[in-house]
């Protein structure tokens, strides 16, 4: 296939929030090859803020890709590779618990891909409709999939352990979703720390009515007048042109290998 060219209007923002005095979340725009990451690091004493720095320094390697699937494939080794890095990490520590979550965006040739690990987000924002495209890895959502909670019982949940994350397996499990990219979709790439305080339908009215950055800073700005309660970061990328013609089989549909 044929690389097709896109342009976009990207906006980003990371925040300490107004209770945390570090910011352990980091993110990464690559708008060169098409590529958006959010990580959302854990562990303190500046473990966690390394560990989110270990994952956008280890993607920000990847070159200019081949292909889509060159591209994904390239995302994914990068995420073991940081992996591996954090793991080490933690041995140093004398193996405290250091990891951190990752979202990751990828557009080319008239598709994207959202691979991830733990309860940041990516949003798709299509026809005046916001989608979560990824799903939590969390304690909570899992017992709301198995039906042992609803979701209205849970607005006040306590704590939301994630379940997935960099660098606290030898085995890391990522999950891949992929799908067309249409002219003037949006997507939003957050940290937990914006949907602590601010709803998907806000997001979305957001999205439409503001350019990326704008709307990136308008989000984080609502977040820190509710509290401010963690570290939040934000990435908005607009797709401006119109996707490939060819159709059908989405060329970053594979599955991640280690």
């Amino acid at each position: 296939m044929v690389h097709v060219p896109s342009l976009f209007d990207v906006g980003s923002v990371t925040h300490a929030g107004r209770v945390r005095s570090r910011n352990e979340d980091s993110c990464l725009v690559r708008t060169d090859v098409g590529l958006w990451a959010v990580a959302d690091g854990m562990g303190g004493h500046e473990a966690g803020d390394l560990a989110s720095r270990i994952v956008v320094q280890s993607l920000d390697m990847i070159g200019l890709p081949d292909s889509a699937a060159d591209l994904l494939a390239q995302c994914e080794e990068r995420l073991f590779h940081a992996n591996r890095q954090i793991l080490s990490l933690s041995k140093e520590r004398q193996g405290a618990t250091v990891g951190t979550t990752a979202a990751v965006l990828l557009v080319r040739d008239g598709y994207y891909a959202c691979i991830w690990a733990g309860d940041s987000r990516v949003y798709l924002v299509n026809r005046g409709c916001i989608n979560q495209v990824s799903h939590d890895h969390s304690e909570l959502e899992e017992l709301i999939a198995g039906g042992a909670v609803s979701r209205e019982d849970v607005k006040d949940w306590p704590s939301n352990a994630i379940t997935r994350a960099v660098g606290v397996a030898d085995d890391p499990e990522f999950e891949v979703v992929t799908g067309p990219a249409e002219p003037e979709d949006i997507f939003v790439i957050c940290s937990d720390g914006l949907t602590k305080h601010v709803q998907d339908d806000e997001i979305l009215q957001h999205a439409i009515t503001r350019h990326s950055q704008a709307a990136c800073d308008d989000m984080l700005a609502l977040a820190l007048d509710r509290g401010g309660l963690d570290n939040v970061t934000i990435v908005v990328v607009r797709l401006l042109v119109p996707r490939s013609s060819e159709p059908t089989r989405s060329p970053l549909d594979l599955e991640p290998q280690p």
